[in-house]
């Protein structure tokens, strides 16, 4: 029988509210075109100036993004990419579809994100780019990581999609590295109507390249013909044809393209939403206070920690806890939901996933993020939608389950979720 929780875990991580539905009604009312029009080139422009960077191109869900960032690599059989282990599976299962080597960083015990000292390691004479992401909103040590991958030549590309909102050192995520990546889904800081997705760039060749993909056009290298085929006129203005067809011929064809095109609606949707972040993640900033500020009390718990000068998006609130200090995890997950709070850990380490296996990765290989996963990280909800007495009940468990926590009690079978060992989990 499914549990009624008090704190649900959230499907929606933004709010939507009157001004949405106002301007999804006058879109639809004007009789204008519903796939990439006005709306689309106004939140890409806004989008672009928040952020601070040349290029923004919108797509339709963050793994689209993602999908087309990678494709920008130009990957070849034998290249090498580094990754984090600690994000959702869309940050590298694009690779999946390549003859390359993926080697996943270790990540730091404090952040989650990618461990900026055991990066260059890594790094070969192979390694084409690195994929890192700003975990749960907090941002990576990206001076460190891109001071190393501008000296090695490496590509880096941001996984963006918890971190709208968050800043490090004054700039924001999404225009720290070379390719940022965000998602739009309904669980993340805002929303374009449940999926969308954003690519944002500072290079002009790869803005066209992204530009072209998600057209339906090749990704493609041209040439000028010496002799031009046919007119290049049509027999009305607006009759398109294009120039290219008439003028070039082709030299190599890296990618097909594919639709990516984000719909009117999502992106009337995404430009509403945008000038609510700063509200959104002012609340998402005021329910993490509440909880630091209880954990606060407990020597055998501390909170996740980044670098300094950052602003935490809080798409996830994480904290830590210690079997040696009398905290044991998994119990403490149990007795929250014995009281309705429904959680989710996020997430379970990639190269333990079946098909990273099958590409020959396996238990240890980082060990960090393994034991990280499976004995001391918890995630609490956090989202704007949560109302002030949720907040507090959360608050008031919370504390009073630590404070039985704390206490020297025995653990018996059966007392908790079986998270002990990664044998148990996803095979």
């Amino acid at each position: 029988m499914d549990q009624s929780y008090a704190i649900p875990y959230p499907q929606l991580g933004s709010v939507l509210g009157d001004q949405e539905v106002r301007v999804l009604a006058q879109l639809v009312n004007s009789g204008e075109n519903l796939s990439g029009g006005r709306w689309r080139e106004e939140f890409e422009r806004r989008f672009a100036e928040h952020l601070g960077v040349p290029y923004a191109l919108s797509v339709t869900s963050g793994t689209v993004a993602l999908e087309i960032a990678i494709r920008l690599l130009d990957l070849d059989a034998g290249d090498e990419v580094i990754a984090t282990p600690q994000t959702y599976k869309a940050s590298v299962q694009p690779l999946l579809n390549y003859p390359v080597t993926v080697r996943f960083c270790d990540v730091d015990p404090m952040s989650l994100n990618v461990d900026a000292t055991r990066l260059e390691a890594l790094i070969t004479s192979r390694t084409k780019a690195i994929i890192l992401v700003h975990y749960g909103g907090l941002p990576c040590d990206m001076d460190a990581i891109m001071a190393m991958a501008r000296r090695r030549g490496v590509t880096v590309i941001e996984d963006c999609a918890h971190a709208l909102g968050s800043e490090y050192r004054g700039r924001k995520p999404g225009a720290l590295a070379d390719i940022g990546c965000f998602s739009f889904h309904s669980s993340k800081n805002i929303t374009t109507l449940g999926e969308g997705g954003m690519i944002t760039l500072f290079d002009p060749v790869l803005a066209d390249r992204v530009d072209r993909i998600r057209s339906n056009n090749a990704d493609a290298v041209y040439h000028e013909k010496v002799r031009a085929i046919g007119e290049r006129t049509s027999a009305h203005p607006w009759m398109m044809h294009p120039g290219v067809a008439f003028t070039h011929g082709c030299a190599s064809i890296r990618y097909g393209g594919t639709n990516a095109t984000l719909a009117e609606p999502n992106a009337a949707v995404g430009t509403v939403q945008l000038a609510k972040l700063d509200n959104l993640v002012g609340r998402r900033a005021q329910i993490a206070d509440t909880y630091t500020e209880v954990l606060s009390q407990f020597p055998g718990v501390r909170m996740q920690q980044g670098p300094d000068s950052v602003r935490h998006g809080y798409h996830l609130y994480t904290f830590f806890v210690d079997p040696a200090d009398g905290i044991h995890r998994d119990r403490l997950i149990a007795r929250l939901d014995a009281l309705g709070v429904q959680m989710q850990l996020r997430y379970f380490p990639l190269h333990l996933l079946a098909e990273w296996r099958a590409r020959g990765h396996d238990a240890g290989e980082c060990p960090v993020a393994e034991r990280m996963w499976f004995e001391h990280q918890v995630n609490l909800p956090c989202h704007p939608s949560m109302t002030d007495q949720q907040v507090d009940y959360l608050a008031s468990s919370l504390d009073t389950v630590l404070r039985r926590e704390l206490r020297p009690v025995p653990i018996t079978a059966g007392a908790a979720p079986t998270a002990g060992g990664w044998t148990q989990w996803p095979k």
